[in-house]
């Protein structure tokens, strides 16, 4: 990849972490273009985690690897969850214990030199524009809003089976609540099932819980989930972002 000023200094500072940037691709790369979909950028990460880093130094080369969760579906931060959603294709699952961020990466194209995120996640946003001395400027919605320019950009994803409700005042009859903070909803008491993300606020707490508290919920026979306002500041950007993903309209769905 090509790396501007800009994608230094991202690299630098966030690397080794959740921090995806998509710059250009050299005309004489040899990435493979299933790899980068046909585009003339590709999308590069130096992750924290020991198994990937470990495999890549022992190849000498750059691996390509998609989620290990089903497309458009809640995604995985355990083995466990892992093997649930894709157990009948595994020949052997690495379990280096559950997910530390538990969102995922931040992405972020630099390629026109204009700053872009494309999907907020475990790195901030405040954190990133600190390190450039500028904005981030958001991706444009896509003209074919099913032609991501990202990773976990359609408008439908990370959707459990149940609905979601958003911004809960009252938790309804019937309902799972996922909750945050330490105040209680209305009505909580009869909730079907009940996860806190984080009773103490914590927003790093609570993204890491994120994942696990949705399919948890979505196991409970509720219909329903409802979701307790969340700050938007910091990792609740990316915790929105994947929660608003959750409760939007399915593909073949009635809006």
């Amino acid at each position: 990849g090509i790396f501007d000023e800009d994608a230094l200094k991202l690299a630098r500072a966030f690397w080794p972490g959740p921090l995806t940037l998509v710059v250009p691709k050299r005309p004489q790369s040899t990435i493979c273009d299933l790899a980068t979909a046909g585009l003339d950028t590709v999308a590069l990460r130096v992750p924290a985690g020991p198994v990937m880093r470990f495999l890549a130094e022992k190849c000498s080369l750059p691996l390509a690897a998609p989620s290990a969760n089903i497309s458009g579906k809640v995604s995985t931060t355990t083995a466990d969850a892992v093997t649930i959603d894709l157990g009948a294709s595994l020949s052997f699952v690495v379990d280096a214990g559950p997910c530390s961020v538990g969102i995922e990466s931040t992405i972020v194209a630099l390629v026109d030199g204009t700053p872009r995120l494309l999907r907020p996640g475990g790195v901030p946003r405040k954190d990133l524009e600190a390190v450039l001395g500028r904005g981030l400027i958001d991706a444009s919605t896509p003209a074919k809003p099913d032609t991501p320019q990202a990773p976990g950009m359609l408008s439908s994803h990370y959707a459990p089976s149940a609905a979601v409700r958003l911004n809960a005042l009252a938790v309804k009859e019937g309902e799972a609540l996922l909750a945050f903070g330490p105040h209680k909803l209305p009505g909580a008491d009869g909730a079907v099932c009940e996860i806190n993300l984080s009773p103490s606020g914590d927003l790093e707490e609570a993204a890491a819980r994120l994942f696990a508290a949705l399919r948890s919920l979505d196991t409970s026979g509720a219909e329903t989930i409802c979701v307790q306002t969340i700050p938007k500041e910091g990792l609740g950007e990316a915790i929105n972002d994947r929660i608003e993903r959750a409760a939007a309209p399915r593909p073949n769905t009635p809006s």
